[in-house]
């Protein structure tokens, strides 16, 4: 039989999240942000799930290539814009939205031959200090965009450093839209401002909710400011389960030690159960002892190192489990438990995102549910 690990993808979920974008901004339109393979869950698979956005967001035109052959003919934004002047070519057959963060992109335009003129996203430095214009530098590259007969919409896009949290003590956010209201004052053209910690937090604020929303994390299950608030607060479902089994047990006596390092031992007599899943299959190495885990639907413990295709866990809650017994290593387990991923990140001192993106090539991913 296969090794038997495997990461379930549940659409109904992302679905249900998608619906839950656009509750929190009925008169906007949503961007289903897909960048990063649709944050690791894979674009082909959560297509039908995001169909009813009005676009997709995402990185490179690779991308942008695959949704177009899934039959979308709606919008689809480059977010980080063109990386060579050739990839206009492409934007234009493919008729796709793309960012202008800097002046070389507008030089490429100029010299774009098309009869397609580009809706460009032109990209405001409102403090994230990453990509963009600055205060007086966004109206001279509007002005610019403005005259160049490859281009017949401008929208103005930014991106939240703080959305998920108080900045300096204050509003995350306050900083930036006011940067962001000084240099865009007066100039036509739809915003898209609010991303997804923006989307859940920050709406009922002036000015945020604007024409456009980017829903990401969000989408697939994971709250974008954990543990100020969990997924289930904000009524978010987890769009992806990683599983396995035990395929053995120990009996430790006291002064045992599990796995490389020997840096778990044994305090009491007590049973382990080793786990199919290691930091090969995409979790994190640096998961210590006591990330939370669920065998057989109860919550326990992980003791000692994850190594490259093993980790360990304590099984004093579950004195019943044993081989075959399911382990969920985040996402849904059995008797309708739940574990977030985003505990399982914060305990291995990263991001869900990054977990999400980590699950490795090897790993079996099989779509749970349908939308029919």
């Amino acid at each position: 039989m296969p090794r038997p690990i495997e990461a379930l993808v549940h659409v109904q979920a992302i679905h249900h999240n998608l619906n839950r974008a656009r509750a929190q901004a009925p008169d906007a339109r949503v961007w289903a942000v897909v960048k990063a393979n649709a944050y690791g869950h894979g674009i082909e698979r959560v297509f039908d799930a995001l169909r009813g956005a009005d676009g997709f967001a995402l990185l490179d035109l690779a991308e942008a290539e695959r949704v177009r052959a899934l039959g979308w003919r709606g919008p689809i934004l480059l977010l980080e814009g063109c990386f060579e002047a050739r990839d206009l070519e492409l934007c234009s057959r493919l008729n796709i939205s793309h960012v202008v963060h800097c002046d070389q992109q507008i030089d490429w335009l100029a010299s774009h031959k098309t009869h397609q003129p580009h809706h460009v996203f032109l990209k405001v430095n409102s403090g994230m200090n990453r990509l963009g214009f600055v205060g007086p530098a966004v109206r001279g590259a509007w002005a610019r965009l403005n005259a160049l007969p490859q281009v017949d919409e401008i929208t103005l896009i930014t991106h939240f450093s703080d959305a998920d949290a108080d900045r300096f003590g204050q509003n995350g956010i306050a900083h930036q839209m006011v940067a962001f209201n000084a240099a865009t004052q007066d100039l036509p053209g739809e915003r898209c401002l609010a991303n997804s910690a923006a989307t859940l937090r920050h709406l009922a604020e002036a000015g945020v909710r604007a024409d456009w929303i980017r829903a990401g994390i969000l989408l697939y299950g994971s709250s974008p400011d954990f543990p100020e608030h969990s997924a289930a607060q904000w009524g978010l479902q987890p769009g992806m389960t990683l599983r396995s089994q035990l395929i053995a047990t120990q009996s430790l006596q006291p002064g045992d030690s599990v796995g490389y390092g020997s840096h778990f031992v044994a305090e009491h007599p007590m049973r382990i159960g080793i786990v199919a899943c290691g930091y090969a299959d995409g979790y994190p190495r640096v998961a210590p002892t006591g990330t939370p885990i669920l065998v057989d639907g109860v919550r326990t413990r992980t003791v000692g190192r994850v190594s490259m295709d093993m980790l360990s866990v304590d099984l004093t809650p579950v004195p019943n489990a044993g081989i075959g017994s399911e382990v969920t290593l985040w996402g849904r387990g059995p008797h309708d438990s739940l574990l977030s991923i985003d505990e399982v990140a914060r305990s291995a001192g990263t991001l869900g995102y990054e977990l999400m993106c980590a699950v490795a090539p090897r790993v079996p991913v099989h779509v749970d549910g349908s939308l029919g």
